[in-house]
């Protein structure tokens, strides 16, 4: 992925030389981010590689007019995090269309092919999927891709103190959902 700028179609024409050079560097250093908030919201390898291409193409198209680009991850990651979720938003319309439900690619943890290790993989995905878009954000940023709370911030450009709040809720409505659900299979 280090050469991902040279894979653009056009992406560099008509930046000066030295923007394309800052262009480049910040692309090299955000290229697997964008891929891993991609995989975050799809859970379909495919899928995610085509998102994150579109939001590389996108901003290949809108580096030289952003006005901070000290900001640049943090704009790739609302830029990625919202092609994500019009593609998943699609694929849910398709299904519905063609009467399929939509099931997203189980995430199984590396190496274990476990049955029960999936399932519970599984059913986390399935609450995650249900919370709402700012708080699910938050989340595969914290928990999932491992950033700190200053970090998640920065990448969705918030206050720390939102980025918590936003954490705690999406906990207690995760150990919620959860919770009913194995109540549920318990016969409880």
């Amino acid at each position: 992925m280090n050469d991902i700028a040279a894979l653009l179609p056009g992406s560099l024409i008509g930046m000066d030389a030295e923007l394309a050079r800052e262009f480049e560097a910040r692309l090299t250093e955000s290229s697997t981010l964008a891929f891993r908030v991609a995989y975050g919201v799809l859970r379909h390898r495919e899928d995610a590689e085509d998102v994150a291409q579109e939001a590389f193409v996108r901003a290949s198209r809108s580096f030289p007019q952003l006005r901070d680009r000290d900001r640049f991850r943090a704009w790739l990651v609302r830029t990625t995090w919202r092609l994500a979720l019009d593609r998943q938003r699609t694929e849910r319309r398709r299904a519905a269309r063609d009467h399929k439900p939509y099931v997203p690619e189980p995430v199984t943890p590396s190496g274990v092919d476990d049955l029960v290790a999936r399932e519970r993989a599984g059913l986390l995905w399935q609450a995650i999927d249900a919370l709402p878009e700012k708080l699910r954000v938050a989340v595969v940023l914290s928990a999932i891709e491992g950033h700190d709370i200053a970090r998640v911030a920065r990448l969705l450009d918030l206050p720390d103190g939102t980025v918590k709040s936003r954490l705690f809720l999406a906990r207690r409505r995760l150990r919620e959902a959860l919770q009913c659900t194995m109540n549920a299979r318990n016969g409880r």
